[in-house]
């Protein structure tokens, strides 16, 4: 079945026209363009809207009350909160845990993604993180990446491992990047005390993202530019960075977007309070209060992820002054390419996925379309 979507102000990476048309053959863009449109199996008319690529988020961890940490039920009853606002394609984080815990929550998530093609695979933000800023992970649970475990973990994912953040100065950090890589794997530092001669190091060694820039880690010192700053200088970087008004002050996320233009990936760093309102939550084996959308660990001002949805960060990007095709390039393009997937995923163009927002003049969310599938 053919859907021509038209009417509508196309915006992506290579910029903004309009009014034209999308036409989606089964689960990719076939054609587009701003003449006449060609004819399809339904028409949806979209006049007054924009167009954008589904968002891409590389960290999240639940919602929905539910975290992907808990097995296929909760992991679907998650993802439903970030399709609704736009998220067409995810990778699932996972706090750090026992082991087993972890090679549980993998197996978890490979058996969902093998069914479910917007699930892009599972995203291991602990346990190879530094004490000293493990944020909200459980202490308890963090070691270092040696050969075994990470075999290990590898063995769990069933080749769905997409993603590791590792802390670059715990023993066998660098080696275990280089492994990971070479196994296909895309390697973030972060949570980590490494200065910059060291997260370039990691870089070298095959790192290409960071962690939820800023966030766990030292700050972009002017003499000490530390992790921020190896990331910036590094044309092979992705940054990523949580744009809630609560991890990254709008000032410093627009400097932070202007000093690497097309390498800033916004993340939501979702856990299960997105979409289910203030109270007590968990991530991991920690309590997290809630309060006016914040997320703490209870008892600390630690924050604990966010309850924010990619559509929102869309919307803070441009009250900040972000031009829009940056932003929507921010969470569209940039997290594809950065995951290797930039040919398939993050355009609207022919032989790209068929994974298409549909924006109101507010920017809120009114019609998504994931593997041509209607978001319902």
């Amino acid at each position: 079945m053919s859907t021509l979507l038209t009417g509508a102000r196309l915006v992506d990476a290579g910029g903004a026209t309009g009014p034209g048309w999308v036409l989606l053959e089964g689960d990719a863009i076939t054609a587009t363009g701003t003449g006449r449109p060609p004819a399809a199996d339904g028409t949806v008319d979209l006049a007054g809207a924009e167009l954008v690529p589904g968002f891409v988020d590389l960290h999240a961890h639940g919602g929905g009350g539910a975290a992907f940490d808990d097995g296929p039920g909760a992991i679907r009853t998650a993802l439903a909160v970030h399709r609704a606002a736009g998220t067409t394609r995810s990778v699932l984080s996972l706090v750090a845990a026992p082991l087993a815990e972890l090679e549980a929550s993998l197996a978890g998530i490979a058996e969902v993604a093998a069914g479910d093609p917007t699930v892009l695979g599972a995203h291991l933000e602990g346990p190879f993180l530094a004490p000293a800023r493990c944020g909200a992970h459980d202490p308890q649970h963090l070691r270092a990446p040696t050969a075994d475990v990470v075999d290990r973990l590898l063995v769990a994912a069933r080749g769905r491992l997409r993603q590791v953040t590792v802390a670059p100065e715990l023993p066998g950090a660098l080696e275990a990047i280089r492994d990971l890589t070479a196994a296909g794997v895309v390697v973030a530092v972060g949570h980590t005390e490494a200065d910059a001669a060291l997260t370039a190091a990691a870089f070298d060694a095959g790192a290409r993202l960071l962690t939820h820039a800023l966030n766990a880690m030292p700050g972009l010192h002017h003499r000490e530019p530390g992790p921020v700053g190896a990331a910036l200088a590094d044309p092979r970087v992705v940054l990523e960075l949580v744009l809630d008004g609560v991890h990254v002050h709008p000032v410093v996320a627009r400097l932070l977007l202007a000093g690497a233009p097309g390498r800033v990936a916004l993340v939501t760093d979702a856990m299960a309070a997105t979409g289910a309102g203030d109270g007590d939550h968990r991530l991991g084996s920690l309590e997290v209060r809630v309060r006016g959308g914040r997320a703490v660990v209870a008892g600390t001002d630690t924050i604990a992820g966010s309850t924010l949805t990619q559509d929102a960060a869309l919307r803070t990007a441009l009250a900040a002054g972000v031009d829009q095709v940056a932003a929507v390039t921010a969470l569209t393009a940039t997290p594809a390419r950065a995951l290797g997937l930039a040919g398939a995923f993050g355009r609207l163009a022919p032989g790209y996925a068929a994974d298409v927002v549909a924006l109101g003049p507010d920017r809120s969310v009114t019609a998504v379309w994931a593997a041509g599938h209607r978001v319902r």
